[in-house]
């Protein structure tokens, strides 16, 4: 018993907690060590915080951010500002942030460009010109036509459509996933880059290590790369009161040898699968892609790569230009986000779908943590006489983020936006279909965190034989759901009041 407790001490994730509690301690007894300490630390730290509070009210940051922040330093302005700057400005290093910018200029020129196809999409789609340009000619992502998109829902079809996959890579494999964790399904998935390491694929793979805190053992990346697996972990969490943490690779990509790509909302775990049910019956979706399109995968796996490990990418060795397709299926975009521009590309293209909605508008989301202007769009599509629906878990995850979740139906059933809980488990899938026409899926939720703070990725797809089948599996999934009524809303004052309370620290969850 003693040596499991000293096991895990030293586990690299408890000990960087009981760093970060050793320096909040330190800082403490600094502060009250001295009367005189006191006074010079006390008025420091309040001009910090007047100081900061000028900033937040001066900067083009969204109002929700600046309103609680201000409320946050304004009743604790000995340690608000502090707080501020170590949480609320936390991003990218310069180093980071400039390879990035670097790498993602470099590659974007050899993506697929192809004016034919745009000008077929606004001839065949013209209602959506807006979105697609909006994608394509301000945020440079590349519009693909003819492109075999397979919707792969639970977890356990991805699980097994990417095994299959995985077997046939002769050249590379690439995956950037936000978890990682010992398992069947990871287990499974290693052996198989172990095998083909061997034979000289070349197996990469970026993790977050936030993501996968306390899930994978101590310089894992380290084991790995002995393994002939090479490994870079993004944004490492080190055991100081550092301003590098708050941005995370949330991303989920799979590409082999440039002929198959996969994103949406499953990591590399059991529960993803249904091998452990932590909140029961595991909902998820992802997507499969063969075809041109999958180059802007490689695109978005080589710029992270390359900004993290400095190493130059050489694309041309990894895209694989395929026959054109003999039919023509719709019209795809892969795009990604990123928290280092000013630009929340993830969050534009939901408003964007929302809006163009006509008909229906049907979306399954973990977490529904959104500010005034996807809440205004929600109700306007409803009220204009779109059918609404919106999934969300039944069994949370986190159950402040989803009693904050919760806060928000009563306003969105009085807008006539309608509400479903997935009664036998948790809804992981990120997805919005309107019209049987238009659709996206992939890693962003529809929370703050998501929307503007991490690293995503998805695929808006128009006029695609699949946006029909993510419908079905969405009226199928309905019918396991509880639908919400206003009556479900009613709550005494207490869970009132801090439902309220939680709403107003949305932007950080």
């Amino acid at each position: 018993m003693q040596k499991r407790w000293v096991q895990l001490l030293l586990r690299q994730r408890v000990f960087v907690v009981l760093m970060l509690l050793l320096q909040v301690g330190l800082m403490v007894m600094m502060v009250y060590s001295s009367s005189q300490t006191y006074r010079w630390v006390y008025n420091l730290l309040n001009i910090m915080s007047l100081v900061v509070v000028l900033h937040v009210i001066s900067t083009g940051t969204r109002a929700s951010y600046k309103l609680l922040w201000s409320i946050v330093i304004l009743l604790f302005p000995l340690f608000g500002g502090l707080m501020y700057l170590l949480i609320r400005l936390q991003g990218m290093t310069i180093t980071l942030r400039n390879r990035l910018e670097t790498a993602e200029k470099s590659l974007n020129l050899l993506l697929a460009r192809n004016p034919e196809v745009q000008e077929r999409f606004l001839k065949e789609y013209p209602e959506y010109a807006g979105q697609c340009r909006y994608l394509t000619k301000y945020c440079k992502f590349s519009l693909y036509e003819g492109e075999t998109v397979t919707y792969l829902s639970p977890g356990e079809e991805k699980f097994k459509a990417l095994l299959t996959v995985l077997e046939q890579a002769e050249k590379f494999i690439f995956l950037e996933y936000f978890i990682v964790q010992e398992g069947k399904m990871w287990n499974t998935i290693l052996d198989v880059l172990v095998r083909k390491a061997k034979e000289g694929v070349d197996v990469r793979l970026i993790y977050d290590d936030m993501g996968c805190f306390m899930l994978l053992p101590h310089d894992y990346e380290k084991y790995l790369q002995k393994k002939g697996i090479r490994c870079v972990v993004f944004n490492k969490f080190r055991p100081v009161l550092s301003t590098l943490q708050n941005n995370r690779d949330h991303r989920k990509i799979a590409v082999i040898d440039g002929k198959w790509a996969f994103t949406g909302g499953i990591n590399l775990a059991d529960e993803y699968i249904n091998e452990v049910r932590r909140f029961g019956h595991w909902k998820d979706a992802s997507v499969m892609i063969t075809g041109r399109a999958v180059e802007s995968y490689t695109f978005m796996f080589l710029s992270m790569w390359q900004a993290l490990t400095g190493e130059k990418a050489e694309a041309e060795k990894h895209f694989y230009v395929p026959k054109k397709a003999a039919w023509a299926d719709g019209y795809v975009i892969p795009y990604c986000d990123s928290p280092i521009d000013s630009e929340y590309v993830g969050e534009q293209v939901y408003l964007n779908v929302i809006n163009g909605a006509k008909k229906s508008l049907y979306i399954q989301t973990p977490y529904l943590i959104v500010d005034d202007s996807l809440i205004s769009a929600l109700i306007l599509a409803a009220k204009k006489g779109v059918d609404v629906k919106i999934l969300t878990p039944g069994i949370p995850d986190k159950w402040y983020v989803h009693m904050t979740t919760r806060s928000y139906y009563r306003e969105l059933l009085s807008g006539g936006v309608q509400i479903f809980e997935y009664a036998p488990g948790f809804i992981h899938s990120k997805i919005m279909v309107a019209d049987d026409t238009v659709a996206t899926i992939g890693t962003v939720n529809l929370d703050c965190r998501s929307l503007y703070l991490h690293f995503e990725c998805g695929m808006w797809l128009c006029g695609n034989s699949e946006i029909p089948v993510m419908k079905e599996d969405f009226l199928k999934t309905l019918k396991k759901c509880k639908q919400i009524k206003p009556s479900d809303c009613r709550v005494g004052f207490f869970r009132r009041l801090l439902q309220n309370l939680l709403r107003l620290f949305a932007p950080l969850m």
